[in-house]
């Protein structure tokens, strides 16, 4: 059987690909999913064209951490801190969501990442309420056509009164998932969402990270994020026991001491920032100039479209602002203006290209325009002023692009968006049905006579004795190695 050919014709192409380099004028002949030739022009006649005259090509966006399953109470948390997250999220919408709430709101988050040319998330998947709501979230993800990173999370919404059962019960149900949905390849890879650190008993906390290396599979961690206490630290102690490496990919890390950046550096660990959410949140300034000073390749998340925009050209701008005040503002302090920007726009793509792709483990698959790899990548242009004229191809993509201007996107050279139309998507029934699902579950949690977020005061005060409690399990543990 003939392979199947596309071949994206006459567009600007930034491969991302160092060996490579930026074509002008340049096309991509796809075969079978998968990237068979760059060049300045291909003699190719059998194939589909799609011509991309006045169109930037370049890799799909990849971003390293989503709580997709949120995309249904968008913006509720506008107002928010993170504890009224926590408390108003995490254990007081999750519980009202049911299996289908899930599976909608996957397919949902999704679609939206789609729509913004976000081809790969990490699914943070911590709405995991029962056996039912696991699948349901692998069935979202799936129905979207998204490539994705499906990290198993073991939170309980519902610590007095579980559907779910103990831990051990939680652990087989990820073996469970495992086996079911990730015994061959796929759009989907299998990933663990590890529960914050001292937030549970430490015993747990291991059995979480054993089960994620049996099988072979990615692991993330809400890291370093709430001040002031021991929830969410734990880098010492997994240093200490050997546990750390670069299968882990940790968020937020605001909080690192530079002993904690020194041990994440060495286990070769990766690092995922959520721009909007920290600033807006209280969690502390985004440590992109941390990342620098220890080596590590930093990428970018949306975190949680409860708060902010599904698209990650938001965070594009609003982090190279960040790492380029972390630059320029000692030189301001210094009473002197700077000679330079100190990062370039090239630097912040590669944040949600390559760097994105080497944090998930898909490096040899995505991440760049590299001939062998799979074929995800995006057409921006078209009619919008913002996009005309491309002085700079890269300034125009961070500074200048919305998702209205991403025209045409491929996953594993599938067209699921063409010519700025969401190829097999019924967005006005999808959205009415998202609607709708918010609704109930908002009507749910109204009449079990709950307010949100129903945040206690002295909120982190009250859980931190517990907190410590975990945390000396912990360090008996790295006493007794």
């Amino acid at each position: 059987m003939s392979p199947h050919r596309t071949l994206v014709r006459n567009g600007h192409v930034l491969t991302m690909d160092p060996a490579l380099g930026d074509l002008p004028t340049g096309d991509v002949l796809i075969e079978d999913g998968v990237i068979a030739a760059v060049a300045p022009s291909l003699p190719v006649t059998d194939a589909e064209v799609l011509d991309a005259t006045g169109h930037l090509v370049l890799p799909g966006l990849i971003d390293t951490h989503r709580h997709t399953w949120q995309s249904l109470v968008r913006g509720i948390c506008g107002d928010w801190t993170l504890a009224d997250y926590y408390f108003g999220i995490r254990l007081g919408v999750s519980p009202a969501y049911t299996p289908d709430d899930v599976r909608l709101g996957n397919l949902f988050g999704a679609v939206d990442a789609l729509n913004s040319g976000v081809t790969t998330i990490l699914d943070f998947s911590h709405c995991n309420n029962t056996p039912d709501h696991s699948d349901a979230a692998v069935h979202g993800l799936r129905e979207a056509g998204i490539r994705a990173a499906f990290c198993y999370g073991f939170f309980e919404s519902s610590p007095e009164q579980s559907r779910f059962g103990d831990h051990a019960a939680r652990v087989a149900d990820f073996h469970r998932i495992a086996d079911t949905y990730f015994a061959s390849g796929g759009l989907l890879t299998l990933g663990v969402s590890l529960s914050e650190l001292f937030g549970l008993p430490w015993e747990h906390t291991v059995a979480e990270l054993a089960a994620a290396r049996e099988r072979r599979a990615l692991l993330v961690n809400h890291a370093g994020c709430v001040f002031g206490s021991v929830l969410c630290t734990g880098i010492a102690e997994l240093d200490a026991l050997g546990l750390l490496g670069p299968d882990m990919v940790h968020v937020h890390c605001t909080a690192f001491t530079d002993a904690e950046w020194d041990a994440l550096a060495r286990s070769g660990g990766k690092v995922s920032i959520s721009v909007e959410t920290e600033l807006n949140m209280g969690f502390g300034r985004p440590v992109f100039e941390r990342c620098r000073r220890h080596g590590i390749a930093p990428t970018l998340s949306v975190d949680v479209v409860s708060l902010n925009s599904g698209d990650l050209w938001h965070e594009l701008r609003f982090g190279l602002a960040c790492a380029r005040e972390d630059v320029l503002g000692p030189v301001n302090a210094a009473g002197a203006m700077p000679d330079s920007v100190g990062i370039p726009a090239r630097e912040a793509l590669e944040w949600s290209t390559v760097n994105a792709a080497d944090a998930l483990g898909l490096g040899d698959r995505i991440g760049s325009l590299t001939p062998g790899k799979r074929a995800d990548l995006l057409l921006v242009g078209g009619p919008a002023i913002e996009q005309h004229p491309v002085v700079d191809p890269y300034a125009t993509l961070v500074f200048q692009t919305t998702a209205a201007d991403v025209r045409t996107v491929l996953v594993d050279g599938r067209i699921v968006k063409r010519d700025g139309v969401l190829a097999a998507t019924d967005l006005t029934t999808l959205t009415a049905e998202a609607d709708s699902a918010a609704e109930r579950i908002l009507g749910r949690i109204r009449a079990a006579g709950r307010a949100l977020p129903g945040t206690p005061p002295g909120a982190w005060a009250a859980v931190e004795p517990m907190a410590r409690g975990f945390h000396e399990q912990a360090v008996r543990a790295v006493k007794n190695r």
